[in-house]
């Protein structure tokens, strides 16, 4: 049962353009339970994150934002939920969150979760991915997965924009490299400069989120068009 369902679910995140994009609210107990690995995480990470020389108190927040995405696509896909948060011990993952498995096939995903003011994306907007993690010669990663979480009236809303192959990217056939030091204005006209190198995938080119009765049938499920 389980190898057929992850068959179908291979097939479709790698086979699917992006016609739309899907967002369900997020449940407290998950909240919770990312609360619990990244207060772990945080106590026995023993190396720096690159960004701790500038905004160190962002740490929390953005293990947070990520691993609370892995346990979203865990329970979206019926999958086993993370038992550790990036930093634990024995957390570090190479870019392989979740390995899909059938008889003939294997894939590893890395998810990508980011947080922004509301869930109206457009296909002009960008998944940002560090060039460390796609070229780093010991990552396991084959594609990666984009969630984009937002909060809005105290509660806060997954969207899964879809899947995104690593060599596609390493090929040149989607994303754009952008050099450390780059200085980039946002949609809403505002700037920002990067911290270090790194691709920018516009949305139109994520295949995007596979879904079935199950994931429909959720009380806050909701389908949206890429505008």
């Amino acid at each position: 049962m389980r190898e057929n369902f992850q068959k179908i679910l291979i097939y479709r995140l790698v086979n699917l353009k992006n016609e739309f994009y899907i967002s369900f609210n997020v449940q407290q107990e998950q909240i919770e339970y990312a609360k619990e690995l990244v207060e772990y995480s945080l106590k026995n990470h023993p190396i720096s994150n690159i960004w701790d020389k500038e905004k160190k108190e962002e740490t929390e927040k953005l293990r947070m934002i990520g691993t609370l995405g892995e346990i979203i696509f865990a329970d979206i896909y019926k999958l086993p939920r993370p038992s550790r948060s990036f930093g634990a011990i024995d957390g570090q993952d190479f870019g392989k969150d979740f390995q899909l498995k059938t008889k003939t096939q294997t894939f590893n995903v890395d998810i990508k979760t980011m947080r922004r003011k509301d869930n109206r994306f457009y296909k002009n907007y960008v998944l940002n991915i560090p060039a460390r993690n796609i070229n780093r010669t010991d990552s396991l990663t084959d594609y990666y997965f984009c969630i984009s979480l937002h909060e809005k009236d105290e509660k806060t809303t997954a969207s899964l924009l879809g899947i995104v192959s690593k060599k596609e990217i390493i090929d040149g056939k989607i994303g754009i490299l952008y050099k450390k030091g780059t200085k980039r204005k946002r949609a809403d006209k505002t700037f920002f400069t990067f911290y270090e190198d790194t691709y920018e995938v516009f949305f139109e080119n994520i295949s995007r989120p596979f879904i079935n009765k199950r994931i429909q049938s959720l009380p806050s499920f909701k389908k949206h068009v890429l505008r």
